[in-house]
C-alpha cells in the first residue's frame, strides 16, 4: 500500500469553507484504478490545519494517476478558486509506503 498526505495550513475562519470544498469534491480520483481511500482531516487542536489523506494499492498506481489527465484537470480547478486567500495555498506534499500492517 502506498499513502500520500497533502497538508495545508488555512486562516481558521477559512477551515470550514475549504471542508465544504471537499465535501463536495469531483470524485475523479475515486475512479482511478488502484485508489483505496480518501479522507479529510482536521488536525484536533490547530483547526485550520487540513491534510488530504489518499491511500493507493501501490507506488505505480498513485504515479498512474498523477500524471493522469483527471488529475491535472481537479489541480487546474484548485488554481481557480474563487477565494484569493484560498487560491494561492501550497500543500506540504508527504508519500509513504506502508511497511506493516
Amino acid at each position: 500500500m502506498f499513502v500520500v498526505d497533502s497538508t495545508v495550513e488555512v486562516p481558521e475562519h477559512k477551515a470550514e469553507e475549504l471542508i465544504n470544498i471537499y465535501i463536495k469534491r469531483s470524485r475523479l480520483v475515486d475512479q482511478a484504478e488502484g485508489f483505496i481511500s480518501f479522507q479529510l482531516l482536521q488536525k484536533e487542536r490547530k483547526p485550520g490545519e487540513l491534510t488530504v489523506h489518499l491511500e493507493w494499492e501501490s507506488k505505480s498506481a498513485y504515479l498512474k494517476w498523477a500524471r493522469s489527465d483527471q488529475f491535472k484537470k481537479i489541480h487546474e480547478l484548485e488554481r481557480q478558486y474563487p477565494d484569493q486567500e484560498l487560491q494561492g495555498i501550497v500543500p506540504k506534499v508527504s508519500k509513504y509506503a506502508v511497511v506493516a500492517q
